[in-house]
Formats: structure tokens, sequence, C-alpha cells
């Protein structure tokens, strides 16, 4: 799909699934890309990925979706709330950006700022990349492009009712690792706090819908990505390249010695 038809499913709230890569491999990005999944995330913050490889990957999930039966878009997890890295993978040619631990409401301004051009936002012209297929209109760009708030601290857990009622936000996103650490968990995933993640993350969708914006939330697998779905999640991340990769090689290693 293109950039547009993205952020209008975004935005109405349809179902989607998308994948997840931390490692930079053009190669690997080309080949998800063609799979049918309506997303792919390049990893800013904490993937293996420096800008050529975010610019990179870009390039190869939009060559993979040339080829596909059902084109995925590139968005871009950045490093940081700030304009430089939102401005800057949205010129690679970004459909939107998710950005990391967002706060307050005025994190999330912020964030819309970086990622719209002016009178809306204060984002700098200069679509290297992006001109060739989101835009180059700005007014086109802010309409075609996504910004996605994650939800995964203590206080934004504690604001997600205002972050999620703040102009110009399309939807959240939950880190399940970071939200669970939020909530008093010695590991991410540990069942002793599996109760009150759940309360949250039920509590997260609910308040997404009822400001009419989007609700995403990564998983591990594709089981967990359909119960999140039916659970009223309008979007799910489906695990990453890199633990794809172990947990395939672990099995086959497993097999081959029994």
């Amino acid at each position: 799909m293109s950039a547009n038809d993205f952020a209008l499913k975004v935005r109405a709230r349809e179902q989607l699934v998308g994948y997840w890569i931390t490692l930079d491999s053009p190669a690997t990005a080309e080949r998800i890309g063609r799979l049918g999944y309506d997303y792919v995330v390049l990893d800013g913050q904490h993937g293996l990925i420096g800008y050529q490889g975010l610019v990179h990957g870009l390039l190869a999930i939009d060559a993979g979706a040339a080829i596909g039966a059902r084109p995925s878009v590139g968005l871009v997890r950045v490093e940081a709330n700030d304009p430089t890295p939102i401005g800057r993978a949205l010129d690679a040619g970004a459909a939107g950006v998710i950005v990391p631990l967002v706060d307050t409401a005025e994190d999330v301004a912020r964030a819309v700022r970086a990622a719209k051009y002016p009178p809306v936002g204060a984002r700098s012209f200069g679509p290297m990349r992006a001109a060739l297929r989101i835009g180059p209109v700005p007014a086109d760009s802010n309409a075609q492009t996504v910004v996605l708030a994650m939800i995964e601290t203590p206080l934004g857990l504690r604001n997600v009712a205002q972050i999620c009622a703040t102009p110009g936000l399309d939807g959240v996103y939950v880190g399940p690792s970071d939200l669970s650490l939020a909530l008093g968990a010695r590991f991410p995933g540990d069942p002793a706090v599996a109760a009150e993640f759940e309360e949250a993350v039920a509590l997260i969708a609910r308040t997404a819908r009822e400001a009419g914006v989007a609700a995403g939330i990564h998983t591990f697998d594709g089981e967990s990505a359909k119960q999140r779905l039916a659970q009223g999640y309008t979007f799910a991340t489906v695990a990453s390249d890199l633990s794809h990769l172990e947990a395939i090689a672990a099995a086959h290693l497993e097999t081959a010695r029994s």
C-alpha cells in the first residue's frame, strides 16, 4: 500500500499486522517487505542500525513491496524524541515514526511538531528520498505520514488519556518490555506483575479507542498478535528478525542433535 493508504487505515483504526527489523541487513528487509505484512519497522533506537542502514532498509522494504502481492510500508522507531532523528527518518522515506519514551502530552506535541511541516509543525524541508513517494508538497506529506507515541513508562501510563487526546497524534504503541519494568517487573515478562501488566494493556487499548486513535503493541509471535488484535488493539507487530533467527537456529540444532 502507499504511505497515504497506510495513514488512512491507521486513522480509521483498521487492523494491521507488522514486523520488526533490528539488523542492518537490506536483503532481509527486502524479503520481509514482500511477504504481505502491512508495515515493517526499522528499529533506530535499540536495533543495530545506523542512519545509512535506515536509508538502505527503507529502500529494501520498498523494493520488496514492489514485487510482493501485498506491499508493506516502512516505519522507523527513532532513537529519541528529537527533531533531528525524526526529520531524518521521514526525509529517508519512512511512512511514519514511532517515538519512544513518551511521558506527557507535551512530549507528543513536540514529536508532532518535529514530524510535520509548517504551519502544523516545524519540520525542516529537505525530503531527500521522501519526495519520490510521499508528498513532496508539505501539506500532502503532513497528511500522509503518521506519528505514533510509545507508552512504556510510569508517567506515560499515568498520562495515557492526555497523550491520546493530543492533536496530531495518530496512535499509541505499547513497548511491553519497558512497560513491564515500569510496573515493577524484575525482568521483561516477569510473571509476578502479569496481572498488573494485563490491566495496563487493557487500559491503553480502551483509552485509545475512546480517543479515536490507533492502538498498537509489540508481540513475540503471531498467536500473541492475533490475541491482542482480538482484544481491541488495531495494529500489532510480530517479533523481530534477530529473535526469529536465533529461535529457528536453536530449534534446528536441537532437532539435529536429538
